[in-house]
């Protein structure tokens, strides 16, 4: 089933793709799993790592769910939940890893299901993988550009007034409108070169990376009013106005922030052939940004949450951000020491740069991924979609991925409701497409398994069914009712969009998909 008894940094130069002397171990490797070099491999570490950083991006994931964080839970909530989904984590991380170094290619995940399923499994394993993880990703992608519009939305109306000043804001139509430019824009920058978008993804890195350690310092100490040590790390908030009482119950449904945040570090297996040495630098590319994202992303939570004194103030839809707690505690900041809220406005600029940066980056993994699957003939019209333009970028999927993206976003426009059913997609269905080549690896390859450089030795069994325990317990989690009594407004539509995408897929199958797609093809021979 592997060729992993085969020497991977010895293969011998004139089998390289095209014809390249290069003993570069991405290459080799991708060659002894079947697939001819197509796109340019000019990623470094710090490349693959940035790319999967910016995804992850604190900034954005902890700025547009802290409003959850602080309804349930509070402080106890946010500072506790991220190192525990983060702990958890680093176990999915380290699985994803040790799969990626045996098989370093842009098919990521759906790949490395076929070759652990076996021959007789491999097909369902690979298309049920595959299209979980490429609708997951699609989903990431309009969840960060729609809240990057919000925000959006949010700085007009603090430039203008605020919610108490008669400050102008767009409605749902400018939102999507905003939504749309901002897509347009990222499937622009991604038509660009690798070798451009590797630098724009370590700007996108560095900019994090400074951005938090900056409003982790300064918003806490521009503040007039600092909550106590105390508060920060004790106070435990249960009037969320939405019925939840037990406190166990309301700190799981806090915990949705952290592990949202979290997530889309499979970006660095997308980008494995397009990164030197892949199969070392791609799980380290993995594992590193998400040890990183947790340390700076707790003291991103830390920093915001010494200024948030009033939870319920901050909470209220009345308050001059309209209830968007962080750039409520941001404007409060600045407008209470010097009676101006513009340097809380330009903090929330930096924020909305960082999204941005995610946004495209989300773009830039989505279009490999697409690239991979329509090579392998899984997706309708995939001749076209697989496509590389003179530059060695798939621009055909790159376009695909803006545009689906943008067609998920506009449900917004019919209900908010089924929005957040559709990018609910973005945590439980992606982290579902992150267990099953786990638990295949754990399970019917648990002996067959031929490990890359990168491994976990003996631990890698242990390691494996606790992130696939972690991942089911989550999907549980976060299906469960976030508001009592149940009504069709409160009612989570989480398991109703994850079961949905999961019937459609298996009825897609079962229906067609069974009668022609054999899993991955490979294509050194064309």
């Amino acid at each position: 089933m592997l060729s992993g008894g085969r020497d991977r940094m010895g293969l011998p130069s004139h089998v390289v793709p095209n014809g390249s002397a290069s003993q570069d171990s991405g290459h080799a490797r991708l060659h002894e799993l079947g697939y001819k070099q197509e796109l340019k491999r000019d990623l470094s570490l710090l490349s693959n790592f940035a790319f999967s950083f910016s995804i992850i991006s604190v900034l954005t994931g902890v700025t547009t769910l802290y409003n959850t964080g602080l309804k349930y839970g509070g402080p106890v909530s946010v500072v506790y939940g991220w190192l525990i989904a983060g702990s958890f984590t680093i176990f999915v991380g380290l699985s994803m890893a040790e799969i990626c170094s045996s098989y370093p290619t842009s098919g990521g995940l759906y790949y490395w299901s076929a070759k652990l399923a076996g021959p007789r499994w491999a097909p369902f394993a690979s298309w049920l993988t595959g299209w979980f993880n490429i609708v997951g990703q699609w989903a990431v992608t309009t969840s960060v550009d729609f809240s990057l519009a919000q925000l959006i939305n949010v700085i007009i109306l603090l430039s203008s007034g605020g919610r108490n000043g008669d400050g102008a804001s767009g409605d749902k139509y400018v939102v999507i409108g905003i939504h749309g430019g901002i897509l347009f824009l990222h499937a622009l920058i991604n038509s660009l070169p690798i070798s451009y978008l590797s630098l724009f993804g370590q700007l996108a890195a560095a900019w994090n990376i400074v951005g938090v350690f900056v409003l982790m310092i300064l918003i806490p100490c521009v503040a007039t009013e600092r909550a106590s040590a105390k508060f920060v790390f004790t106070h435990f908030n249960t009037d969320n106005g939405e019925g939840v009482n037990n406190k166990v119950y309301i700190f799981v449904l806090g915990l949705l922030m952290s592990q949202y945040t979290i997530t889309g570090y499979d970006a660095s297996a997308h980008m494995t052939e397009e990164t030197k040495n892949a199969d070392t630098n791609g799980p380290k590319g993995i594992i590193s940004s998400i040890v990183i994202s947790i340390i700076v992303g707790w003291g991103y939570i830390l920093g915001i949450t010494f200024a948030a004194t009033n939870i319920p103030y901050l909470l209220d839809e009345t308050n001059d951000a309209g209830g968007y707690a962080i750039a409520e505690i941001f404007y409060l900041a600045f407008k209470s020491r010097y009676g101006s809220g513009v340097g809380g406005i330009i903090c929330l600029g930096v924020v909305g740069v960082a999204i941005f940066f995610c946004g495209m980056s989300s773009v830039t993994s989505n279009s490999r991924m697409a690239y991979a699957f329509s090579r392998d003939g899984a997706m309708p019209f995939s001749s076209f979609w697989h496509k590389v333009n003179k530059h060695e970028v798939p621009v055909n999927a790159v376009w695909l991925s803006a545009f689906v993206s943008f067609c998920m976003a506009l449900t917004s426009l019919g209900s908010l409701v089924a929005f957040n059913a559709m990018v609910s997609i973005a945590t439980i269905g992606l982290y579902i497409a992150y267990a099953l080549p786990i638990f295949l690896r754990v399970t019917l390859a648990r002996k067959s398994f031929v490990a890359g450089p990168f491994n976990l030795g003996r631990y890698g069994l242990l390691v494996g069914w606790i992130s696939v325990l972690w991942v089911a317990t989550i999907s549980v989690l976060f299906s469960l009712p976030v508001a009592y009594p149940v009504t069709i407004e409160t009612l989570n539509y989480t398991p109703v969009a994850v079961g949905g995408l999961l019937l459609i897929t298996v009825l897609a199958w079962i229906l067609r998909a069974r009668h022609w797609f054999n899993g991955p093809i490979t294509n050194t021979n064309e």
